[in-house]
C-alpha cells in the first residue's frame, strides 16, 4: 500500500523539489557563466586563444552534465542498497563546497573552473539526481507521474531564478567572487532544508540486487533499450539552447539586457511544460507525449538557424522551453514505467542515465567546434536539431 500523500510524503517531495532546484536548476545558469567567461576573459586574447577558451568553457559545461548523469549509475546502485541519506548529504556538501571553491577561481586559470564547476559540481549532481527522484516511489504509485512532474518544476524554477541572480551578481557591484559566494550561500541553505525534510519509508531489499544481471536484463529489454538510445541522441542537442542562446542573441546584436533574460524566458516556458506534462500524459500516454516533445524540440532547433531578431529569440525560447520541459518531466516516469521490478528502479534508471549522459558529454563540445570563433551559427543548430529527429 502506498500513502499517496500525507506529511511525510509531501515533505519528502518538497525536499526533492529543493534538491533539483539547487542541482539541475543551477546547471541552466551555465550559459550565464559561459557568457561571463567569454566576455571578460577574452578581451586581450588572440584568435587562437579565443578558440581554445571557447572550447574549454563548453567542455566544462558538458562534462558537468555528463557526470550528473553518469554518476547516477553509482548513486542508483547505492540508493537501492539503502544509502539514500548518505547520498543526499554527501551530494549536498559537495555541491556547496564546489560552488564556494569556484568563487576562488582566478581569471585564465581554467583548471580551477574545471575542477570546481566541471568535476566537483558534476559529481554532486550525480549523487543527488537519482535518489531525489526515486524516493517519491516510496510514497506514490497512482500519482507518481504527476508528482515527478512537480519535482522537475524545481529544476525549472531554479533555471529561472539562478540566471537572473547570477547575471545581476556577476555583472554588478559584487563581481565574480562575491557574486558566486552569495549564490553558493543560497544553494547551501536550501540543500540543508532539503536534507532535513526527506524521509525514507520502505526498507531496502534483504537480498542485494545483482547489477550485472540487472544491466544485462534491462539492455535486453527492447522498449527500455530503445528508450535509452533515444535519450542518448536527445542529450546530444539537449543543452545547446541552454548554453548558447544568450551568446547567440548577443552576437546577433540584441541588447545585453534582453539577451540575459533569454534563458529566463526559455526556463519559464520549460516550467509550464513540466507542469502540463503530467496532465497531458494522462490522456495520450507517457511514451506518445515523450516522442512528440522530442521531435518538436528537434524541429525548433532547426528553426534557430533563422534567429536574427528579438521576436525570433522570444519565439524560439518559448517553444523550445515548453517542449524541452515536457520531455524532461516525462523521462523519469517513462523509465519507471519500463522498469518491471521496483527494487531495481535505481539501478535501471542509473544505467539509462549513464549511457544517455555520453550524449551530453560529446554534444556541447561538438556544437562549440562547429560554431568556431567566427560564430557560424547554422552549423551547431543543424547538428543539434538533426540529432533529436
Amino acid at each position: 500500500e502506498f500513502p499517496e500523500g500525507g506529511l511525510a510524503a509531501w515533505s519528502t517531495a518538497f525536499g526533492s523539489f529543493l534538491i533539483l532546484f539547487c542541482s539541475w536548476g543551477y546547471i541552466a545558469s551555465f550559459g550565464v557563466y559561459q557568457a561571463f567567461y567569454t566576455g571578460n576573459y577574452l578581451a586581450n586574447e588572440t584568435s587562437f586563444a579565443i578558440s581554445i577558451l571557447m572550447v574549454s568553457c563548453r567542455f566544462i559545461g558538458s562534462f558537468n552534465t555528463f557526470l550528473g548523469t553518469s554518476v547516477s549509475l553509482v548513486s542508483g546502485t547505492l540508493y537501492d542498497r539503502g544509502y539514500f541519506h548518505h547520498l543526499v548529504v554527501a551530494g549536498s556538501l559537495l555541491q556547496s563546497f564546489s560552488l564556494f571553491m569556484l568563487s576562488l577561481a582566478k581569471p585564465n586559470q581554467y583548471y580551477q573552473i574545471f575542477l570546481t564547476q566541471g568535476l566537483g559540481s558534476g559529481i554532486a549532481l550525480g549523487l543527488l539526481y537519482i535518489p531525489s527522484l526515486a524516493i517519491v516511489s516510496h510514497y506514490f504509485r497512482r500519482k507518481r507521474t504527476l508528482v515527478m512532474a512537480f519535482l522537475t518544476m524545481g529544476s525549472s524554477l531554479g533555471a529561472i531564478i539562478h540566471p537572473i541572480m547570477l547575471n545581476n551578481l556577476l555583472n554588478g557591484r559584487l563581481g565574480f567572487a562575491n557574486g558566486v559566494r552569495a549564490s553558493a550561500g543560497l544553494v547551501s541553505a536550501l540543500l540543508l532544508i532539503a536534507c532535513l525534510c526527506m524521509r525514507t519509508r520502505l526498507d531496502p531489499p534483504t537480498t542485494p540486487v545483482n547489477y550485472i544481471v540487472a544491466a544485462r536484463k534491462c539492455l535486453r529489454d527492447v522498449p527500455f533499450f530503445f528508450a535509452t538510445v533515444g535519450a542518448f541522441l536527445f542529450q546530444i542537442g539537449f543543452y545547446y539552447p541552454t548554453f548558447f542562446l544568450q551568446l547567440d542573441a548577443t552576437q546577433h546584436g540584441i541588447g545585453i539586457t534582453f539577451s540575459s533574460y533569454s534563458l529566463v524566458i526559455l526556463n519559464a516556458s520549460s516550467s509550464v511544460g513540466r507542469v502540463s506534462a503530467g496532465y497531458i500524459a494522462g490522456y495520450i500516454g507517457v511514451l506518445n507525449l515523450t516522442v512528440i516533445s522530442a521531435i518538436s524540440c528537434g524541429l525548433i532547433l532547426l528553426g534557430t538557424i533563422g534567429l536574427s531578431s528579438l521576436a525570433s529569440v522570444v519565439i524560439i525560447a518559448v517553444l523550445f522551453g515548453y517542449f524541452q520541459g515536457v520531455y524532461t518531466a516525462l523521462l523519469s516516469p517513462l523509465m519507471a514505467t519500463l522498469t518491471h521490478n521496483p527494487s531495481e528502479l535505481g539501478g535501471w534508471m542509473g544505467i539509462s542515465f549513464f549511457l544517455g549522459g555520453f550524449g551530453s558529454l560529446i554534444g556541447t563540445p561538438i556544437s562549440g567546434a562547429l560554431l568556431t570563433s567566427n560564430y557560424i551559427w547554422w552549423r551547431p543548430a543543424l547538428f543539434s536539431g538533426v540529432s533529436r529527429l
